[in-house]
């Protein structure tokens, strides 16, 4: 079968929260508008959504807030965590007005319209199911597009939280706010169109993405990157102490995140059913043998196995098992955990010696490099039945071809956030400025930009 072929046969699956049997979510049997007029809202399926959404909303506060903020020194653990709950309030508003319209909309193969402008349309369907797409490539739900852009709204707020992790201690507060609402409209908005909307170029291709490893983690991997590049090193970076101020938070910011996870993972079948219940299986799987890899790696490597490590070990693993969550099998996802947890420790440690760049709390060496591992991988371990590859006879695994369209869409992810990335902190810092004076940078950017101090 043709690449291109095989990419319409794939595009049923690409998108986790579409790939659902019929009594789900998704009614395959009659696709489009005429499904979505026989379907009703499925109550356990919109109680499912709503946990998930209240769980991945937990990811970022009070996770990731407390996750980085143990992480940081202590005269900046307020402003990291302002940083997290600052965007939660900002993502939310940015994806009312235009970004869930910008990756939702209709449009076209690279950007969905403005026909959602301000929620346009929620109001006079607010109990009925809803139909993404038109035409026979429509997929048709029996939740609430109310619980859908929910959902949707809180992997939009992670994802810019995300990079702040990249350039934390350094990065003005208004840069940060007009940053944020830029990369969200100019870049996520866009890609999450590419690949869960099923007018998306990448979504036709047939890459697998079930739950955001190019959409959250490569993206925000490679923005955080670039922004550490751009900014240049924090003051002090190799000689003086930057110890976490409190590993305790860290470990409690993770455990959230672990938990969190599932209603990302999970959450993502878009129903409560067999799909679900695998995604949360090898979502533990995979943290719990990602853990233990890159414990064991610094253990060998360092005399010495970290509480840092074990969390930053089982992040990994939730991040490399994101696009593959409910496209796997559990053999598979312990595979994937281990590479993860063993690249994620490369790429901390290693990779950010030999490169030289400021990456502070490693949202490159652990989402950009791991979402990568994970997306890739997918394209080995994909289980047909779950994920409609075609390639063998017998389902059991990917395929060389679709190894190489999630390469393709790896690519083409890491090409352009990084391009556009690069842009948008130029004009950024032409406008207010991107980084703090070196003088704030030492007294801490809690007093320094808050006004305000920790005990």
């Amino acid at each position: 079968m043709r690449p291109h072929s095989r990419g319409r046969a794939l595009a049923a699956a690409a998108f986790g929260v579409t790939a659902l049997l019929a009594g789900g979510a998704l009614a395959q049997d009659t696709p489009g508008a005429a499904a979505a007029a026989e379907a009703t809202v499925n109550t356990g399926d919109t109680a499912w959504m709503l946990t998930s959404t209240a769980l991945v909303l937990m990811m970022t506060i009070p996770g990731l807030a407390l996750f980085y903020a143990g992480m940081v020194r202590k005269k900046t653990v307020l402003a990291t965590m302002m940083q997290s709950f600052a965007i939660t309030a900002i993502a939310t508003v940015v994806w009312m007005v235009a970004g869930y319209s910008l990756a939702f909309g209709e449009g076209g193969a690279y950007v969905g319209d403005l026909s959602k402008l301000l929620l346009r349309g929620i109001a006079e369907n607010w109990d009925k199911p809803f139909t993404l797409g038109s035409g026979d490539a429509a997929v048709a739900f029996t939740i609430p597009e109310t619980v859908f852009l929910m959902f949707q709204m809180t992997f939009a707020i992670i994802t810019p939280a995300l990079i702040t992790g990249a350039y934390a201690d350094r990065m003005k507060f208004s840069a940060m706010v007009l940053f944020t609402i830029l990369w969200l409209l100019v870049i996520y908005s866009p890609i999450a169109h590419w690949v869960w909307h099923p007018n998306g170029w990448i979504f036709a291709l047939g890459a697998l993405d079930f739950a955001g490893g190019t959409v959250v983690h490569i993206n925000a991997g490679v923005a955080g990157l670039v922004a550490a590049v751009v900014l240049g090193k924090r003051v002090g970076y190799g000689h003086d102490n930057m110890a976490p101020f409190s590993l305790a938070l860290a470990v409690i910011g993770a455990s959230l995140l672990w938990v969190g996870w599932f209603g990302f993972n999970a959450g993502s079948a878009g129903a409560a059913g067999g799909r679900a219940g695998m995604a949360m299986l090898v979502t533990q799987l995979a943290a719990a043998i990602a853990a233990l890899a890159w414990v064991f790696a610094e253990w060998a490597v360092k005399g010495k196995p970290s509480v840092l490590g074990a969390i930053s070990g089982a992040v990994a693993g939730l991040v490399a098992i994101t696009p593959a969550a409910g496209f796997v099998l559990p053999v598979p996802a312990l595979i994937i955990g281990v590479v993860a947890g063993l690249t994620g420790f490369w790429g901390a440690t290693a990779l950010k010696h030999w490169c030289g760049y400021d990456d502070s709390l490693d949202a490159f060496g652990v989402h950009g490099l791991c979402g990568i591992v994970g997306a890739l991988l997918t394209g080995v371990f994909a289980y047909g039945p779950l994920s409609a590859t075609t390639a063998l006879p017998d389902g059991t695994s990917g395929s060389v071809d679709q190894l190489i369209i999630q390469a393709y869409a790896v690519a083409a992810v890491f090409v352009y956030t990084a391009v556009a990335t690069w842009i948008l902190l130029k004009i950024v810092d032409v406008v207010v400025g991107l980084r703090v004076t070196e003088e704030e940078e030492r007294e801490g950017l809690d007093v320094a930009l808050h006004g305000e101090r920790l005990g």
